[in-house]
Protein backbone atom coordinates (compact mmCIF):
# COMPACT_ATOMS: atom_id res chain seq x y z
CA UNK A 1 0.00 0.00 0.00
CA UNK A 2 1.52 3.06 -1.54
CA UNK A 3 1.31 6.16 -0.06
CA UNK A 4 2.58 10.10 -0.58
CA UNK A 5 3.91 11.52 2.53
CA UNK A 6 2.88 15.32 1.47
CA UNK A 7 5.45 17.47 3.79
CA UNK A 8 8.11 14.94 3.76
CA UNK A 9 7.63 14.92 0.38
CA UNK A 10 8.13 10.86 0.32
CA UNK A 11 6.17 7.62 -1.18
CA UNK A 12 6.64 5.16 1.14
CA UNK A 13 4.70 2.11 2.33
CA UNK A 14 2.06 2.37 4.88
CA UNK A 15 2.10 -1.54 5.60
CA UNK A 16 5.95 -1.80 6.20
CA UNK A 17 6.01 1.14 8.45
CA UNK A 18 3.54 -0.06 10.35
CA UNK A 19 4.99 -3.00 10.95
CA UNK A 20 8.33 -1.59 11.96
CA UNK A 21 6.51 0.88 13.80
CA UNK A 22 4.68 -2.42 15.66
CA UNK A 23 8.14 -3.87 16.03
CA UNK A 24 10.00 -0.82 17.59
CA UNK A 25 6.86 0.02 19.56
CA UNK A 26 7.01 -3.48 21.17
CA UNK A 27 11.06 -3.19 22.13
CA UNK A 28 9.99 0.28 23.49
CA UNK A 29 7.59 -1.54 25.86
CA UNK A 30 9.75 -5.11 26.35
CA UNK A 31 12.78 -2.79 27.58
CA UNK A 32 11.94 0.59 28.56
CA UNK A 33 13.56 2.47 25.80
CA UNK A 34 12.06 5.31 23.49
CA UNK A 35 12.91 3.24 20.11
CA UNK A 36 14.60 5.98 18.20
CA UNK A 37 17.53 4.41 17.80
CA UNK A 38 16.11 1.86 15.98
CA UNK A 39 13.28 3.68 14.22
CA UNK A 40 15.25 6.68 13.05
CA UNK A 41 18.09 4.87 10.93
CA UNK A 42 15.49 2.85 9.59
CA UNK A 43 13.38 5.89 8.73
CA UNK A 44 16.47 7.14 6.80
CA UNK A 45 17.35 3.97 5.53
CA UNK A 46 14.05 3.57 3.43
CA UNK A 47 14.45 7.10 2.02
CA UNK A 48 12.66 9.62 4.32
CA UNK A 49 15.27 12.74 4.49
CA UNK A 50 17.18 13.11 7.49
CA UNK A 51 15.86 15.91 9.08
CA UNK A 52 11.73 14.01 8.52
CA UNK A 53 12.90 11.55 9.91
CA UNK A 54 14.30 12.46 13.40
CA UNK A 55 11.45 14.79 14.04
CA UNK A 56 8.81 12.82 13.72
CA UNK A 57 10.32 9.63 15.43
CA UNK A 58 10.73 11.90 17.93
CA UNK A 59 6.94 12.86 17.61
CA UNK A 60 6.05 9.44 17.70
CA UNK A 61 8.28 8.23 20.96
CA UNK A 62 7.01 11.27 22.39
CA UNK A 63 3.51 9.51 22.59
CA UNK A 64 4.45 6.20 22.94
CA UNK A 65 7.07 7.23 26.43
CA UNK A 66 3.44 8.79 27.40
CA UNK A 67 1.43 5.85 27.10
CA UNK A 68 4.34 3.42 28.45
CA UNK A 69 5.12 5.73 31.51
CA UNK A 70 1.12 5.88 32.43
CA UNK A 71 1.27 2.00 32.24
CA UNK A 72 4.20 1.92 34.54
CA UNK A 73 2.41 4.91 36.29
CA UNK A 74 -0.56 2.33 37.14
CA UNK A 75 1.28 -0.27 38.38
CA UNK A 76 3.96 1.99 40.36
CA UNK A 77 6.71 0.99 38.76
CA UNK A 78 7.87 4.10 38.20
CA UNK A 79 10.37 6.63 40.59
CA UNK A 80 9.20 9.90 39.72
CA UNK A 81 11.44 11.51 41.55
CA UNK A 82 14.58 10.11 40.46
CA UNK A 83 13.37 10.88 36.97
CA UNK A 84 12.44 14.70 37.80
CA UNK A 85 16.37 14.73 38.80
CA UNK A 86 17.52 13.34 36.10
CA UNK A 87 15.88 15.67 33.48
CA UNK A 88 17.26 18.31 35.52
CA UNK A 89 20.58 17.44 34.07
CA UNK A 90 19.03 16.53 30.48
CA UNK A 91 17.39 20.00 29.91
CA UNK A 92 20.43 21.64 30.30
CA UNK A 93 22.74 18.44 28.34
CA UNK A 94 19.93 19.12 25.32
CA UNK A 95 20.53 22.75 25.08
CA UNK A 96 24.50 21.85 25.13
CA UNK A 97 23.85 19.46 22.74
CA UNK A 98 22.41 21.62 20.34
CA UNK A 99 24.96 24.11 20.63
CA UNK A 100 27.31 20.97 19.55
CA UNK A 101 25.09 20.05 17.04
CA UNK A 102 25.16 23.49 15.18
CA UNK A 103 29.04 23.49 14.94
CA UNK A 104 29.32 19.79 13.86
CA UNK A 105 26.61 20.87 10.67
CA UNK A 106 28.46 24.52 9.90
CA UNK A 107 31.49 22.09 9.58
CA UNK A 108 30.37 19.78 7.41
CA UNK A 109 30.75 16.56 9.88
CA UNK A 110 27.33 16.24 11.02
CA UNK A 111 26.02 13.40 9.58
CA UNK A 112 29.36 11.28 9.69
CA UNK A 113 29.64 12.14 13.23
CA UNK A 114 26.01 11.04 14.10
CA UNK A 115 26.45 7.52 12.48
CA UNK A 116 29.83 7.05 14.78
CA UNK A 117 28.11 7.68 17.53
CA UNK A 118 25.51 5.35 17.23
CA UNK A 119 27.71 3.12 15.99
CA UNK A 120 30.51 3.52 19.00
CA UNK A 121 27.52 3.88 22.08
CA UNK A 122 25.44 0.74 20.61
CA UNK A 123 28.57 -1.32 20.47
CA UNK A 124 30.57 -0.60 23.66
CA UNK A 125 27.36 -0.33 26.09
CA UNK A 126 25.90 -3.62 24.06
CA UNK A 127 29.23 -5.51 24.41
CA UNK A 128 29.67 -4.42 28.36
CA UNK A 129 25.90 -5.20 29.37
CA UNK A 130 25.66 -8.52 27.39
CA UNK A 131 29.22 -9.63 29.03
CA UNK A 132 27.36 -9.02 32.78
CA UNK A 133 24.25 -10.19 31.85
CA UNK A 134 25.39 -13.62 30.05
CA UNK A 135 27.63 -14.18 33.25
CA UNK A 136 24.50 -14.19 35.11
CA UNK A 137 22.62 -16.25 33.40
CA UNK A 138 25.09 -19.15 33.20
CA UNK A 139 25.43 -18.56 37.01
CA UNK A 140 21.78 -19.31 37.49
CA UNK A 141 21.88 -21.95 35.02
CA UNK A 142 24.46 -23.90 37.03
CA UNK A 143 22.89 -23.03 40.51
CA UNK A 144 25.90 -20.32 41.81
CA UNK A 145 24.61 -18.30 44.17
CA UNK A 146 26.49 -14.96 43.90
CA UNK A 147 26.14 -13.31 47.27
CA UNK A 148 25.97 -9.58 46.51
CA UNK A 149 24.85 -6.15 47.74
CA UNK A 150 21.77 -4.52 45.99
CA UNK A 151 23.79 -2.41 43.65
CA UNK A 152 27.70 -1.50 43.81
CA UNK A 153 28.72 1.69 45.72
CA UNK A 154 31.19 3.55 43.38
CA UNK A 155 32.92 6.89 44.67
CA UNK A 156 30.59 9.08 42.90
CA UNK A 157 27.53 7.49 45.02
CA UNK A 158 29.53 9.64 47.62
CA UNK A 159 30.08 13.01 46.32
CA UNK A 160 28.14 16.04 48.15
CA UNK A 161 23.94 16.67 47.41
CA UNK A 162 23.19 13.58 48.34
CA UNK A 163 19.18 12.52 48.52
CA UNK A 164 17.31 9.83 49.42
CA UNK A 165 15.12 8.21 46.63
CA UNK A 166 12.41 6.27 48.44
CA UNK A 167 11.22 4.23 45.78
CA UNK A 168 14.47 2.95 44.83
CA UNK A 169 16.03 2.03 48.02
CA UNK A 170 18.76 4.57 47.47
CA UNK A 171 20.52 7.59 49.55
CA UNK A 172 22.93 8.70 46.81
CA UNK A 173 24.63 12.16 45.40
CA UNK A 174 22.17 13.83 43.04
CA UNK A 175 25.06 14.88 41.12
CA UNK A 176 24.87 11.14 39.44
CA UNK A 177 21.56 11.09 38.22
CA UNK A 178 21.98 14.86 36.98
CA UNK A 179 25.01 14.29 34.83
CA UNK A 180 23.22 11.08 32.98
CA UNK A 181 20.46 13.41 32.00
CA UNK A 182 23.16 15.85 30.78
CA UNK A 183 24.71 13.03 28.71
CA UNK A 184 21.60 11.50 27.18
CA UNK A 185 20.97 15.00 26.78
CA UNK A 186 23.61 15.90 24.32
CA UNK A 187 23.32 13.02 22.70
CA UNK A 188 19.60 12.56 22.39
CA UNK A 189 20.32 16.29 20.55
CA UNK A 190 22.74 15.20 18.46
CA UNK A 191 21.17 11.65 17.42
CA UNK A 192 17.82 12.76 17.49
CA UNK A 193 16.67 10.28 20.04
CA UNK A 194 15.24 10.06 23.27
CA UNK A 195 18.75 8.65 25.08
CA UNK A 196 17.17 5.63 26.60
CA UNK A 197 19.69 3.25 25.05
CA UNK A 198 22.19 5.03 26.84
CA UNK A 199 20.00 6.00 30.01
CA UNK A 200 18.71 2.38 30.51
CA UNK A 201 22.76 0.74 31.15
CA UNK A 202 23.41 3.48 33.81
CA UNK A 203 20.45 3.42 35.69
CA UNK A 204 21.16 -0.09 36.25
CA UNK A 205 25.06 -0.46 36.20
CA UNK A 206 25.97 3.26 37.72
CA UNK A 207 23.02 4.65 39.52
CA UNK A 208 22.01 0.98 40.88
CA UNK A 209 18.00 1.14 40.34
CA UNK A 210 16.20 -2.20 40.98
CA UNK A 211 15.61 -3.36 37.03
CA UNK A 212 11.50 -3.16 37.85
CA UNK A 213 12.03 0.90 37.96
CA UNK A 214 13.86 1.36 34.84
CA UNK A 215 11.61 0.77 32.11
CA UNK A 216 9.01 3.25 33.56
CA UNK A 217 11.61 5.75 34.55
CA UNK A 218 13.23 5.92 31.65
CA UNK A 219 10.28 6.29 29.69
CA UNK A 220 9.21 9.64 32.16
CA UNK A 221 12.55 11.18 31.41
CA UNK A 222 12.09 10.63 27.52
CA UNK A 223 8.72 12.46 27.42
CA UNK A 224 10.59 16.03 28.47
CA UNK A 225 13.79 14.72 26.60
CA UNK A 226 12.00 14.31 23.20
CA UNK A 227 9.43 17.25 24.21
CA UNK A 228 12.09 19.46 23.80
CA UNK A 229 13.37 18.26 20.91
CA UNK A 230 9.79 17.47 18.81
CA UNK A 231 8.68 21.75 19.52
CA UNK A 232 12.14 22.41 18.09
CA UNK A 233 11.51 20.75 15.26
CA UNK A 234 7.88 21.42 14.76
CA UNK A 235 8.31 25.27 15.56
CA UNK A 236 12.24 26.12 13.30
CA UNK A 237 12.09 23.82 10.48
CA UNK A 238 8.81 22.69 10.46
CA UNK A 239 9.51 18.97 9.49
CA UNK A 240 6.25 17.20 11.20
CA UNK A 241 4.37 14.60 8.46
CA UNK A 242 1.13 14.58 9.75
CA UNK A 243 0.64 10.71 7.65
CA UNK A 244 3.85 9.87 8.72
CA UNK A 245 3.21 10.43 12.84
CA UNK A 246 -0.32 8.47 12.69
CA UNK A 247 1.26 5.80 11.05
CA UNK A 248 4.13 5.55 13.60
CA UNK A 249 2.01 6.22 16.65
CA UNK A 250 -0.64 3.16 15.39
CA UNK A 251 1.78 0.92 15.55
CA UNK A 252 4.08 1.71 18.10
CA UNK A 253 0.94 1.79 20.88
CA UNK A 254 -0.18 -1.42 19.70
CA UNK A 255 3.48 -2.89 19.76
CA UNK A 256 4.87 -1.16 22.91
CA UNK A 257 1.64 -2.65 25.21
CA UNK A 258 2.21 -6.12 24.27
CA UNK A 259 6.18 -5.56 24.77
CA UNK A 260 4.82 -4.34 28.49
CA UNK A 261 3.28 -7.60 28.91
CA UNK A 262 5.83 -9.30 27.87
CA UNK A 263 8.65 -7.78 30.10
CA UNK A 264 6.62 -8.96 32.93
CA UNK A 265 6.97 -12.50 32.33
CA UNK A 266 11.32 -11.63 32.32
CA UNK A 267 13.45 -11.86 34.95
CA UNK A 268 16.52 -9.04 35.46
CA UNK A 269 19.22 -11.65 33.40
CA UNK A 270 17.20 -11.86 30.63
CA UNK A 271 16.34 -8.76 30.58
CA UNK A 272 19.73 -7.30 30.24
CA UNK A 273 20.82 -9.73 27.85
CA UNK A 274 18.36 -9.32 25.67
CA UNK A 275 19.00 -5.30 25.54
CA UNK A 276 22.45 -6.42 25.27
CA UNK A 277 21.36 -8.02 21.95
CA UNK A 278 19.61 -5.72 20.95
CA UNK A 279 22.35 -2.94 20.94
CA UNK A 280 25.03 -4.92 19.10
CA UNK A 281 23.02 -5.68 16.47
CA UNK A 282 22.16 -2.43 15.56
CA UNK A 283 25.22 -1.33 15.97
CA UNK A 284 26.62 -4.08 13.52
CA UNK A 285 24.13 -3.42 11.25
CA UNK A 286 24.87 0.70 11.59
CA UNK A 287 28.39 -0.48 10.87
CA UNK A 288 27.98 -2.68 7.60
CA UNK A 289 25.72 0.08 6.23
CA UNK A 290 28.49 3.03 6.56
CA UNK A 291 31.76 0.87 5.86
CA UNK A 292 31.04 -2.24 3.95
CA UNK A 293 28.09 -1.27 1.43
CA UNK A 294 29.13 0.38 -1.66
CA UNK A 295 28.14 3.73 -1.73
CA UNK A 296 24.12 4.50 -2.98
CA UNK A 297 23.48 0.71 -1.44
CA UNK A 298 21.39 -0.10 1.47
CA UNK A 299 20.05 -3.19 3.18
CA UNK A 300 16.84 -0.74 3.57
CA UNK A 301 14.17 0.23 0.53
CA UNK A 302 15.40 3.21 -0.98
CA UNK A 303 13.39 6.48 -1.79
CA UNK A 304 11.05 6.61 -4.01
CA UNK A 305 9.54 9.63 -5.16
CA UNK A 306 5.69 10.38 -6.24
CA UNK A 307 3.30 12.98 -6.24
CA UNK A 308 -0.40 14.18 -3.91
CA UNK A 309 -2.90 12.12 -5.37
CA UNK A 310 -5.50 12.41 -2.53
CA UNK A 311 -7.56 15.06 -0.53
CA UNK A 312 -5.88 13.99 2.96
CA UNK A 313 -2.75 14.28 1.35
CA UNK A 314 -3.57 18.01 -0.18
CA UNK A 315 -4.89 19.66 3.16
CA UNK A 316 -2.32 18.13 5.72
CA UNK A 317 0.11 20.36 3.35
CA UNK A 318 -1.95 23.27 3.22
CA UNK A 319 -2.23 23.51 6.94
CA UNK A 320 1.24 23.00 7.14
CA UNK A 321 2.62 25.37 5.12
CA UNK A 322 -0.04 28.31 6.00
CA UNK A 323 -0.03 27.72 9.70
CA UNK A 324 2.96 25.85 10.72
CA UNK A 325 2.68 26.77 14.13
CA UNK A 326 -0.77 25.66 14.99
CA UNK A 327 0.10 22.24 12.44
CA UNK A 328 3.01 21.76 14.61
CA UNK A 329 1.39 21.55 17.79
CA UNK A 330 -1.84 19.94 16.54
CA UNK A 331 0.66 17.05 15.90
CA UNK A 332 2.30 17.00 19.58
CA UNK A 333 -1.09 17.41 21.18
CA UNK A 334 -2.52 14.16 18.99
CA UNK A 335 0.23 11.98 19.58
CA UNK A 336 0.25 12.60 23.64
CA UNK A 337 -4.11 11.89 23.65
CA UNK A 338 -3.53 9.10 21.84
CA UNK A 339 -0.63 7.79 24.19
CA UNK A 340 -3.23 8.58 27.27
CA UNK A 341 -6.08 7.54 25.48
CA UNK A 342 -4.37 3.86 24.71
CA UNK A 343 -3.06 3.76 28.39
CA UNK A 344 -6.60 4.56 30.41
CA UNK A 345 -8.27 1.85 27.71
CA UNK A 346 -6.01 -0.41 28.46
CA UNK A 347 -6.15 0.41 32.14
CA UNK A 348 -9.88 0.08 32.06
CA UNK A 349 -9.71 -3.45 30.65
CA UNK A 350 -7.39 -4.67 32.73
CA UNK A 351 -9.80 -3.60 35.90
CA UNK A 352 -12.83 -5.01 33.99
CA UNK A 353 -10.64 -9.02 33.78
CA UNK A 354 -9.29 -8.38 37.04
CA UNK A 355 -13.14 -7.88 38.80
CA UNK A 356 -14.30 -10.98 36.13
CA UNK A 357 -12.03 -13.10 37.21
CA UNK A 358 -12.77 -12.34 41.00
CA UNK A 359 -16.09 -13.02 40.49
CA UNK A 360 -15.90 -16.07 38.85
CA UNK A 361 -13.23 -17.38 41.75
CA UNK A 362 -15.34 -16.54 44.29
CA UNK A 363 -18.77 -18.26 42.28
CA UNK A 364 -16.48 -21.64 42.19
CA UNK A 365 -15.47 -21.39 46.09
Amino acid sequence: MEFFLPVAQVQVSILVILLLSFIVGFVSGLFGIGGGFLMTPVLIFMGIPPTFAVANEANNILGTSVSGALHHWFRKTLDYKMGITIVAGGVLGTAVGMLIFAYLKQMGIINVSITLAYIYMLVIVGTLMFAKGYKELINIRKKIAVKRKAHDHYWIHGLPFRMKFHKSRLYESAIVPIMLGFIVGIFASIMGVGGAFIMVPAMIYIIGMPTKLVPGTSLFVTIFITGLVVIVHALKFQTIDFILVSVLITGSIIGLHVGLKVSEKLNASEYKTLLAVLLLAVGIMMGIETFVLEKGSSLFITQKTGEIDNKLAEVVLALSTSNPMVYGFLSIILVILIGVTFSYARELIHHIRYDLDKKKYNFFK
